[in-house]
C-alpha cells in the first residue's frame, strides 16, 4: 500500500506541475501532456491495485 501512496503522490505532483505550466504558458501541448499523464497514472494505479488485490485474494 505504501507503493500506491507513493505513486499517487508523485502522479498528483506531476499532473499539478504540468497543468500549472499550461496555465502560465497557455500552450495546448502542456494540457494534452497533462491529460496523457493523468490517464497513465490512473491506469498504473489500477494495475498495481489489482495486483495487490489478487495477491491478497490468492494468499487468503
Amino acid at each position: 500500500m505504501l507503493v500506491l501512496r507513493f505513486l499517487l503522490m508523485l502522479g498528483g505532483i506531476a499532473v499539478a506541475v504540468s497543468f500549472a505550466v499550461f496555465v502560465i504558458t497557455r500552450d495546448r501541448r502542456y494540457l494534452r501532456f497533462t491529460w496523457q499523464l493523468f490517464k497513465f497514472c490512473a491506469m498504473l494505479l489500477l494495475v498495481v491495485g489489482a495486483v495487490f488485490a489478487m495477491g491478497r485474494i490468492i494468499l487468503f
